[in-house]
């Protein structure tokens, strides 16, 4: 559990300084800038309802919640918004990519503590198993559908979109790839295979 929630604050942190970066940012953080923008309330709180919108969703796909899954919805979209509150925004184009940098690494060591940790996927991430269970489509196919749908309607709606977000899309999955077997807690108690 401490893994889990030590992720999950590291991830809000991580978001929130992509997001202050201002160099574009994740398929569903553009779609939250979106929507936050339209409502006026802030994007760690619109996310925090977004993760529970799409928690709701779980329920006609059969999806079954874990803590994790919970705990997620609470805690990223709260650190997210302190993070956001706190950390300013840098000036230079040189600091704003070396904050999304770090951001974008962090993500991905927090991704491995908090899936890692095996506590439930995220709202987003069981979506999309969800999806593709019902479907019988790859899981490649249905994310892909889904974070092209929710990052045009969040550019749409006014989220940030840049160099930034292709380089989330080209880099996380390496980057996870990496962290959540090094992260895994399952895999650590097996030992080397």
């Amino acid at each position: 559990m401490p893994r889990l929630l030590v992720g999950l604050a590291l991830f809000g942190v991580a978001d929130g300084a992509m997001v202050q970066a201002a160099v574009g940012v994740d398929p569903w953080t553009v779609f939250a800038q979106g929507i936050a923008r339209q409502t006026g309330v802030g994007l760690g709180w619109v996310t925090n309802v977004v993760g529970l919108v799409v928690l709701l969703l779980w329920i006609p796909l059969r999806q079954r919640p874990g803590a994790g899954t919970v705990l997620n919805i609470l805690v990223v979209g709260t650190v997210l918004q302190a993070t956001v509150a706190v950390l300013p925004a840098p000036g230079a184009v040189w600091l704003r990519a070396l904050l999304f940098a770090a951001g974008l690494l962090l993500l991905a060591v927090a991704s491995g503590l908090y899936i890692g940790a095996h506590y439930g996927p995220g709202p987003r991430d069981g979506l999309m198993t969800g999806l593709r269970a019902r479907t019988g489509r790859p899981v490649w196919q249905v994310r892909t559908a889904v974070e092209v749908t929710v990052l045009a309607v969040g550019w749409v709606l006014g989220g940030n979109v840049g160099p930034g977000t292709v380089a989330f899309a080209a880099l996380i999955g390496p980057l996870v790839g990496w962290t959540l077997p090094a992260l895994d807690v399952r895999r650590r108690r097996a030992g080397p295979a």
